[in-house]
């Protein structure tokens, strides 16, 4: 990514640029064969044989089956079929969800809504460090809990979750487990059969793939009822036409993910890391998030005292974030960060700094001579 006469991206959790080699995977589907996958003559086979082989990279990524993988327009979709899903056909069992307080509004605002439908939720708090606490979470846990929804990696934070401890703990009293890995996926490795997830979301446009495609993962024994009905494309669960432009994007960024995970994550560490040192110099800043449990491209840093949306309205070309990009319309403190127990003053002078695969050292020391040139705090 030539951002020399553009912008320093350092947002990558909120969207990242589409990796070229993505782009040119995906152009014959747009341009060639521009076939609907569920024609029968010889064009439409052909696309729907690309997009079997995109449900086996996506599934390859994740340690799963192809046939365990449905294609949605991305993580919110897949969140709400899932929860919507499972709430409906399990009622039998209970009515209780578990889930936490530093979730994705995709989560929150969907269990909210299954509140008004009858069901009982109760919303975990979170350490200081951003992690739940395993022993409030076992004494979370009913008989009649049907499912346990946990954030992989916190989207604000990057703090990283305990999930197979908690997977097996979900399992002991029968309900099932599922994480929304969209900051996850792609980036760190993940076996759906070893870590004990029934439900996994995902979507492209975290991982260098373009925006309106993502997956669902559902284990082969858990049963939803259908979300959008029509067709039965999706084993009946998301019926309409595929965007199979889009799923042939988000297979290829799944093969390439898979091949250069372990050199990317140790690039971009080593650029966050820089970045993070120097940032911690300037006087009153801190880390928000357990910084030994946490993603290696993110980092979090309250600057205490400063105005986040004044620091950022001041950084020209520059594209970091104050929060959650689908809530940035919002003018109230992050949840995420409000949870783990900041003051309202210390989430609003706080800035996630998500780098990716693209990001140089020339951006890093760009940045922050920046943030020296403008800042009232000692550096």
């Amino acid at each position: 990514m030539d951002t020399s006469k553009s912008i320093i991206y350092f947002d990558n959790n909120a969207t990242t640029p589409i990796d070229k080699r993505v782009l040119d995977a995906t152009l014959p589907f747009l341009i060639e064969n521009f076939a609907n996958a569920s024609s029968t003559h010889h064009f439409g086979i052909s696309a729907n044989e690309a997009v079997k082989n995109a449900r086996v990279q996506v599934a390859d990524l994740i340690g799963a089956d192809e046939d365990e993988i449905i294609f949605t327009s991305g993580s919110t979709e897949a969140i709400n079929i899932a929860l919507k899903g499972i709430a409906e056909n399990y009622s039998a069992k209970g009515n209780h969800i578990v889930t936490v307080s530093t979730e994705h509004y995709a989560v929150l605002d969907t269990c909210k809504y299954l509140e008004s439908r009858g069901f009982e939720v109760t919303y975990l708090s979170v350490q200081k460090d951003g992690l739940i606490d395993l022993n409030e979470f076992k004494n979370s846990l009913r008989a009649d809990t049907m499912l346990v929804c946990v954030m992989y990696v916190n989207n604000e934070t990057g703090v990283i979750q305990p999930i197979k401890e908690i997977a097996s703990f979900t399992h002991e009293t029968g309900a099932f487990f599922m994480t929304d890995a969209t900051q996850a996926v792609g980036k760190i490795e993940i076996n759906v059969e070893e870590l004990g997830i029934d439900i996994l979301c995902m979507s492209g446009h975290k991982m260098y793939s373009p925006k309106g495609i993502g997956a669902l993962y559902i284990r082969r024994n858990v049963k939803l009822t259908a979300f959008i009905h029509g067709g039965g494309h999706e084993k009946g669960l998301r019926s309409g036409t595929l965007n199979v432009p889009g799923i042939v994007a988000l297979g290829k960024a799944c093969e390439i993910s898979q091949q250069e995970m372990k050199q990317d994550s140790e690039r971009i560490s080593a650029l966050r890391n820089e970045l993070e040192n120097e940032l911690l110099k300037f006087e009153g800043t801190f880390v928000n998030g357990k910084t030994s449990s946490r993603i290696f491209n993110t980092t979090n840093v309250c600057f205490r005292g400063s105005d986040a949306d004044v620091m950022i309205g001041k950084m020209k070309n520059v594209a970091v974030s104050n929060g959650s990009a689908c809530t940035a319309a919002v003018v109230e403190p992050s949840h995420v960060l409000v949870s783990m127990g900041l003051s309202h003053d210390d989430a609003f002078a706080s800035i996630r700094f998500s780098l990716g695969k693209f990001n140089t050292e020339n951006e890093v020391k760009s940045l922050l001579k920046i943030i020296s040139e403008f800042t009232k705090l000692k550096y």
